[in-house]
């Protein structure tokens, strides 16, 4: 098992350091061959991994692979824990990974980085597997700064751009915030467990519930709220969750694939990936636990109101992306972890689908990215715009598709929960699939109905892509399709992940709804009358109102509702705040310390200051070693007066 443990993980590393060391040498084909083949066997073998899982008996494995180092009590080691929610894990992200390398040959065919690109998609897929195959917090974290370092890459790959750069760094800035609350929390970890082996962590957890610190004379905080809460500020950052959640958008300056590969079943659910890992912590804290529920049902809401407005098709998906990201975090929160996890798989392939597809009708466009210079593409791009719409039904949880059953089973458990915070909670992710229906249609009637906006050079240029872009498209739209109904019975409503989550607050809500449970087809049929069936329908006669039928109708609304529009182009001014008052005001701040302190007080007073004082003093003291004798008989006796006057005084 460790064998073929280690060529899944060092399959891609392998690749990428191939290709990017000798990317001079190696033609094109050879160059996405090799990495693509690498990928395409890291997925097989995953799936190999899952069916051993699942039906060969593997149950949970923990594998030692060599000591990194001792110190003192603590030794930290690289290994494997391969359990259901691991190798689940490791499918999807090679999953998503070689779709999205076999699209990169169509989408960077005319890039002079071409081979650069591929090095580093590999590489990506490396840091990820690291991240989800680990058996300890240090690994964990050793997976977790690498996907952030290669984000950081793969952002600026267009580094000829400033606004690529910008993007780039503020990605990795802003999850440097989120990574300082993570790391603090391994900290946490190691000093009540003394250890950061996993299973060795949740085997103490009960020990650990009666641990915690006095953070005020008068404030006790328990160990699992404290560990909890820092953990999940990494998660914020990596995950995309409010307040950290500005650099996903931006990262949209990186090329298509990248947007797909981070935005889709990476990068940004590492985070989900670390809670539900978590879960036998995070589940001891009501506190914790209220506080994931509050900020993911807070982001599901409000960032979907954000993807409303804007006019970018990849802005557009990647304020999606936020949204359902809070989705997966209200599901945590909500004890359903598993349903959390269960939308992340079915997310992973309509969202990989979607941002595909956006890359499709971008190359088609000649990378033109605004809707309003769209439209009537599905006569032009048939197999595009099908697979799109089945990404678009996924992610508005049409009854049927994947994103119905996931999405559903999570705003029914976030109702049923007990999770202070849950009717706050309730209320968001449910109207959220009203702002997600709408959204996701303007967007798809936009670009693919009504009559084209495009320039006649456009338009007379428009045409299907090649079969290495909608390859991965038809091959993305089948699980978008068919995956939610074929794995609900076991994901959300059956025991599949075991002991790999544990929900330690009591029934979990998937628990409590499993008794209603009847099948996926039950579900299909009772779906069309549920609430959020509803307000689907709601929000697509809308949008065909707005966009097919009264297409004059949204600039009119827009001025009618100006403040509300304003507030929502300006992206509810979080990026105003982070940028105006959180960078400006660092920046200020560091302008006064260096000039009042590090210039005024370290270099004027105590640098300067010393050696004028020294200067100052030599001065007056050479005027005594005058070399006269009765100068030197006039200091003595000045001295020996002092002496004994000091003697008599005592």
């Amino acid at each position: 098992m460790e064998a073929i443990l280690l060529v899944i993980l060092l399959g891609p590393l392998v690749a990428s350091a191939i290709v990017l060391l000798g990317q001079n040498q190696l033609s094109r084909k050879v160059v996405h061959s090799l990495a693509i083949a690498a990928v395409f066997v890291s997925f097989c073998l995953s799936i190999y991994v899952l069916y051993l899982s699942i039906w060969g008996g593997l149950g949970v494995h923990e594998e030692i692979v060599y000591t990194w180092g001792v110190g003192g009590p603590f030794t930290f080691s690289i290994g494997f824990l391969i359990d259901r929610l691991s190798a689940l894990m490791m499918c999807i992200v090679t999953f998503v990974s070689f779709a999205v390398h076999v699209y990169t040959i169509g989408y960077m065919d005319d890039d002079s980085g071409y081979k650069r690109f591929f090095g580093y998609i590999a590489l990506f897929t490396f840091s990820m597997l690291l991240l989800v195959m680990a058996n300890n917090f240090m690994q964990l974290f050793m997976g977790w700064e690498m996907v952030g370092l290669v984000s950081y890459l793969l952002i600026g790959f267009w580094y000829q751009r400033d606004s690529a750069t910008f993007a780039s760094l503020k990605a990795f800035v802003v999850n440097r915030v989120g990574d300082f609350g993570f790391i603090v929390g391994i900290a946490g970890v190691l000093f009540f467990a003394g250890t950061l082996n996993y299973l060795d962590v949740f085997a103490q957890a009960p020990a650990i519930a009666n641990q915690g610190l006095w953070v005020t004379a008068h404030q006790y905080v328990s160990a699992p709220t404290l560990i909890s809460i820092l953990l999940f500020v990494g998660a914020m950052g990596k995950s995309a969750q409010i307040p950290l959640h500005t650099w996903l958008p931006g990262s949209m300056e990186g090329p298509t694939p990248i947007s797909a590969l981070i935005h889709a079943a990476t990068m940004v659910t590492a985070g989900i990936f670390m809670v539900a890992r978590c879960s036998p912590l995070f589940s001891l804290s009501p506190t914790a636990m209220s506080f994931v529920l509050i900020v993911g049902a807070t982001g599901a809401f409000f960032m979907g109101l954000i993807g409303i407005v804007q006019t970018d098709i990849k802005q557009v998906v990647a304020y999606s992306t936020i949204s359902q990201l809070g989705y997966m975090t209200a599901a945590l929160g909500a004890g359903a972890f598993a349903g959390g996890i269960f939308h992340l798989m079915t997310h992973a392939t309509f969202k990989a689908l979607l941002f595909l597809g956006a890359g499709s009708v971008i190359i088609a466009m000649h990378h033109e990215q605004d809707m309003r210079k769209m439209g009537g593409l599905a006569r032009y791009m048939p197999i595009t715009y099908i697979t799109f719409l089945i990404g678009g039904l996924a992610l508005s949880a049409f009854p049927g598709f994947a994103g119905f059953f996931s999405k559903d089973a999570i705003i029914d458990a976030v109702g049923m929960s007990a999770t202070p915070g849950a009717t706050y909670a309730y209320w968001c992710v449910l109207l959220g699939a009203l702002v997600t229906t709408i959204y996701t249609f303007r967007m798809i009637f936009l670009t693919f109905h009504g009559k084209p906006r495009m320039d006649e050079h456009t338009k007379s240029h428009l045409k299907e892509s090649p079969w290495v872009v909608t390859f991965p498209l038809i091959l993305l739209a089948i699980p978008s399709a068919v995956l939610g109904g074929i794995a609900v019975k076991w994901l959300a409503f059956g025991d599949f992940f075991g002991s790999s989550i544990v929900n330690r607050a009591g029934d979990a809500p998937l628990s409590l709804m499993s008794e209603e449970f009847h099948g996926a087809w039950q579900m299909f049929v009772h779906g069309f009358s549920t609430w959020p069936f509803f307000l689907f329908v709601i929000g697509f006669v809308l949008c065909w109102v707005f966009y097919i039928w009264k297409p004059h109708w949204p600039a009119i609304l827009q001025s009618k509702l100006r403040p509300a529009w304003f507030a929502l182009d300006h992206k509810l001014f979080w990026d105003d705040l982070e940028v105006g008052v959180v960078m400006e005001g660092s920046r200020r701040l560091g302008s006064a310390l260096w000039r009042w302190v590090d210039d005024g007080l370290i270099d004027a007073v105590a640098v300067n200051g010393t050696a004028r004082a020294i200067g100052l003093g030599s001065r007056v003291i050479r005027h005594i070693q005058s070399g006269y004798l009765y100068h030197y008989a006039f200091v003595m006796v000045i001295g020996l007066a002092v002496m004994v006057g000091w003697l008599i005084w005592r």
